[in-house]
């Protein structure tokens, strides 16, 4: 290849990093959906059913575009652009506009639920509205930050998921998932053919109280005290109690119970999303009994440009698990990584339907088994 043509190659694709560097703030649009559907409530009328635009978006209309926009062709240069794209204070500033971002969200979205006349069904939608901007502003950029060093960013996402009531995720995905990920200790692993309202439970009580027990034992070699303040578990809960406070002293029961229902529906859909990443995939035991070390096979990987414009590329997810302090915007796609059909929102109406899970999902979970079917027990 002439110089001439590996220059306008490398150009076109400064251009496309310099585009996507903007393009992050997708992540501003569903909490923005929430006042779109409430003018158009009220424009048009169908209040209860403007409840659900914001779900529409994000899971009818996102994976349509999804494939009519295709897949991202890029991957940073190491050499050229990783360093500069890694130090940009710009990145690191959009998350950390997400915590005002997600508070607004909140109070916003009780303020409408209190005085709008929905109907259940309304209110239905409102929840699940304001839940799903929560797994996506809280919860999806709240797991950015805690793999940072600064910390400025380790306490912005843990505020973001108190915000959702599961600062438990800050301390058990980087001790206990990172670690266990892909093998049976992890309960945010999903087995070969496990559905996911068998995986959700045992995910909820496991991550709690494995959080507290990583917590106790940090602390234990400290040689302080697991029931003191020194626990930031009981920081990150007692943060989620004022904020359940704050709703309740504004809007009494129905606002505590608005908070509660939001926080259940956006760590809820976190652990539909750990179904997804892992399910299937197993660490290979080694001989010596231990597990081989985590690498991009070891995560399902998705590269649709769109959808991780909105999630700061958490789809690129097996670079992610074998980088795990690697900066969203320099994060790469690996052809080697086993790849999902489809974006997470599309996956993520799939898993809620297991027959149609199993009959796409695992007949590519057993091509990566191929000659090795026992790991599939």
């Amino acid at each position: 290849m002439s110089s001439a043509s590996l220059n306008s190659q490398q150009n076109d694709l400064d251009m496309i990093v310099k585009i996507k560097k903007y393009a992050y703030l997708l992540v501003t649009l569903p909490s923005l959906l929430l006042l779109a559907s409430v003018w158009l409530g009220e424009q048009y009328g169908y209040k209860d059913l403007f409840s659900f635009t914001t779900l529409f978006f994000v899971f009818v209309l996102v994976p349509l575009l999804d494939h009519a926009i295709g897949k991202d062709p890029v991957n940073p240069d190491e050499s050229t652009q990783v360093p500069a794209l890694s130090k940009e204070v710009f990145y690191r500033i959009l998350t950390l506009l997400c915590l005002p971002l997600q508070i607004a969200s909140i109070i916003y979205g009780g303020h409408v639920l209190m005085t709008h006349e929905f109907s259940w069904l309304g209110q239905f939608g409102w929840i699940l509205s304001v839940g799903t901007v929560g797994a996506i502003v809280a919860i999806n950029v709240g797991h950015e930050l805690i793999h940072k060093e600064p910390k400025i960013e380790q306490w912005a996402g843990g505020l973001l998921f108190s915000c959702v009531c599961y600062g438990s995720f800050k301390v058990e995905h980087v001790r206990g998932h990172h670690v266990n990920v892909s093998t049976p200790a992890d309960a945010s692993s999903s087995r070969y053919g496990q559905t996911l309202y068998s995986f959700l439970p045992h995910a909820y009580l496991h991550n709690f109280l494995n959080a507290w027990k990583l917590e106790a034992a940090k602390l234990k070699r400290k040689g302080k005290n697991p029931l003191s303040l020194s626990n930031e578990l009981i920081w990150w809960y007692a943060i989620s109690f004022a904020f359940a406070g704050l709703c309740a002293f504004l809007w009494g029961w129905a606002g505590l119970g608005y908070f509660l229902a939001q926080s259940f529906v956006a760590f809820s859909l976190l652990e539909v999303i750990n179904y997804i990443e892992h399910y299937g995939l197993h660490r290979r035991k080694l001989d010596n009994g231990r597990y081989e070390r985590t690498n991009v096979e070891h995560s399902w990987n998705s590269n649709y440009l769109l959808t991780n414009l909105f999630l700061f590329q958490l789809q690129r997810h097996s670079d992610h698990h074998a980088n795990p302090k690697r900066r969203y915007q320099v994060l790469r796609h690996h052809d080697i990584s086993p790849q999902l059909p489809s974006g997470y929102a599309t996956m993520v109406v799939l898993a809620l339907f297991p027959p149609m899970w199993f009959k796409i999902m695992n007949p590519r979970v057993e091509a990566y088994y191929q000659g090795e079917e026992h790991q599939l027990k």
